[in-house]
């Protein structure tokens, strides 16, 4: 299965380390095709540096313990989605041929997508268990 984390699972995931959103993000790398967009892991940067600023290192940290396929995230449009900021993601997914986004942004969990679904953290979690 091919999982696309979004940036908000892989932010949470650095402030809480034993969460939903970092096992979810363990699970992918370990027992399926963990996707990352270069779009990913810089809005993920960006974020720390804007949030938590002693967070950052942790980045690449974290970022060097999984195996993952990194993709590009074309910024035109392919699909349609209420936040411009998220179209990239959505992009990737689709020319990645993604089965599932994890996310927890209400953009993407209000798609209402067969495929990719999109799951929150926890149901993920429950979905491949």
């Amino acid at each position: 299965m091919r999982v696309l984390i979004d940036t908000n699972i892989f932010y949470s995931s650095l402030l809480y380390p034993g969460s939903n959103p970092a096992k979810a993000i363990f699970k992918a790398s370990r027992n399926h095709t963990l996707i990352l967009t270069d779009y990913n892991i810089t809005e993920l940067r960006y974020v720390a540096q804007k949030k938590s600023p002693a967070k950052l290192p942790d980045v690449d940290v974290l970022l060097a313990k999984l195996t993952y396929v990194q993709a590009t995230a074309p910024l035109s449009p392919q699909k349609l989605i209420p936040d411009p900021k998220d179209a990239p993601i959505l992009n990737a997914t689709l020319l990645e041929d993604v089965d599932i986004i994890v996310s927890g942004d209400r953009h993407f969990l209000q798609l209402g997508m067969e495929r990719p679904q999109v799951m929150t953290a926890a149901e993920f979690l429950d979905h491949i268990e």
